[in-house]
């Protein structure tokens, strides 16, 4: 799963936003110079029939005077349950071999092939410090750690900020940079290799277990890979009145080296959808990503009204739009609620497929992946949260989220006709929150 592996840029958008759009600062006001503030938070996300991730978060910051301020925040989080393969749907039973080689599983006919025994434990660390350079320009430099099972990333960023015009205006340019290493279950599997099932036809006994193995290493590179990630953004935020400020950001990303997910499949069918043969996708060794971000905020008498928008493109041919709105409505002077609606699209990459025919010369670059292909989401939630008299303040958030992958235009070739290949994803999201 690439779910928490998609935070290239997050550490320079982190500080873009906070240059004059952190939420927080009414929570930080109470603080006095000197104090360490917390923010704690813990998530729950969960897709029906699917994966489950449990997340704990603790950040803390200080600020030690004259903008010297330091940042730190691990996470910890868990991802259980079933991920979809990328193989389709039949109306017989199928059988795959888990990515380690160590035992097989069999879908039920005319049911999505999920492996479901996808676990994982990610730890992260992080930490950011920020201090003036010369008058109205500081520097934020940060690092950061992350380790799972099978991934290991080490990755630091530094960036610049500079206010003009009293401070109404401020300009910021970050760089960073990524490194990480995939050490897959079972090993790195050779690019749009089949994979071996035992059927029975590697024979009974220790004997026939030792040929299946045999069998299996052949498709396998037990070496770890790597890739790495070069992330620039620039970005500019403006004061429009007392009640409107503006954001706009640009940035760009540059990954290469090894962007496969090592557990994703492709089914090869013939003219009727019958599945041959299952591979291993191959995707290619580089992506270059731009993107367009706006951001508006605007303060009413009684709430704070937060709206942006991003478009993204890549050269895999991957074009999203994405709109965020959030109204923050106070209640009283200690309470408020904040409802949110996401909307997002996107095309399929060039290289997207739902399945590959065995008729067909197998092409240099496929994958099945669904988070590849054409899609919408939308997701909508609810915050309400509490400051107490004591200043710390307590909050709990509420979402849905539904993602629906859609037909590019490929066509549902015999069997396949009456299967389900772009299933929705449906899941909760629960968060409670606690900053002091």
């Amino acid at each position: 799963m690439q779910l928490t592996k998609s935070k290239k840029i997050s550490t320079l958008l982190a500080t873009a936003t906070c240059t004059l759009l952190n939420t927080g600062v009414q929570a930080q006001e109470t603080k006095s110079v000197n104090d360490w503030q917390f923010d704690t938070a813990i998530l729950y996300y969960g897709e029906t029939d699917r994966v489950s991730l449990l997340e704990g978060v603790v950040s803390a910051t200080k600020d030690f005077g004259d903008q010297h301020i330091l940042n730190t925040k691990l996470v910890i989080d868990t991802l259980t349950g079933a991920s979809a393969t990328g193989a389709v749907s039949q109306p017989y039973a199928q059988t795959f071999s888990r990515p380690s080689g160590d035992g097989q599983y069999t879908t039920s006919p005319n049911e999505l092939p999920l492996d479901d025994t996808f676990q994982d434990t990610r730890v992260q660390l992080s930490a950011n410090w920020t201090q003036p350079i010369y008058q109205d320009t500081r520097i934020n430099i940060g690092g950061n750690i992350s380790s799972e099972y099978d991934y290991l990333s080490v990755g630091t960023s530094v960036s610049a900020e500079r206010d003009f015009y009293n401070k109404n205006t401020t300009a910021l340019f970050g760089l960073s940079y990524q490194f990480d290493s995939i050490d897959p279950v079972g090993g790195r599997p050779i690019a749009l290799s089949s994979m071996v099932v035992n059927n029975g036809q590697f024979g009974a006994g220790e004997a026939g277990e030792d040929a299946f193995e045999t069998a299996f290493n052949q498709t396998r590179i037990t070496d770890t890979d790597d890739k790495s990630t070069v992330d620039a953004l620039f970005g500019l935020t403006q004061v429009i009145n007392r009640r409107m400020i503006v954001q706009l950001n640009y940035s760009y990303s540059n990954s290469s080296g090894y962007l496969n997910d090592p557990y994703k499949l492709l089914s090869v069918v013939n003219s009727n959808g019958e599945t041959q043969s299952i591979v291993h996708e191959n995707r290619p060794d580089s992506r270059v990503k731009h993107s367009i971000y706006a951001q508006t905020k605007y303060a009413f008498d009684d709430a704070v009204a937060d709206v942006s928008y991003r478009f993204a493109t890549d050269d895999w041919e991957i074009k999203s739009h994405t709109i965020d709105s959030k109204l923050r409505y106070n209640l009283t002077e200690t309470d408020y609620i904040q409802p949110h609606i996401r909307y997002y699209q996107q095309s399929e990459a060039d290289f997207y497929r739902p399945y590959l025919n065995d008729a067909d010369v197998l092409p240099a670059v496929a994958s099945a992946d669904y988070r590849l292909g054409e899609m919408t989401a939308i997701t909508v939630g609810l915050k309400y949260a509490h400051q107490m008299n004591n200043g710390h303040e307590w909050g709990v958030r509420a979402e849905y989220y539904q993602q629906d992958p859609k037909n590019a235009g490929f066509e549902n070739i015999g069997v396949l006709a009456s299967q389900e290949l772009y299933p929705s994803v449906k899941a909760f999201i629960l968060q409670f929150s606690y900053n002091f």
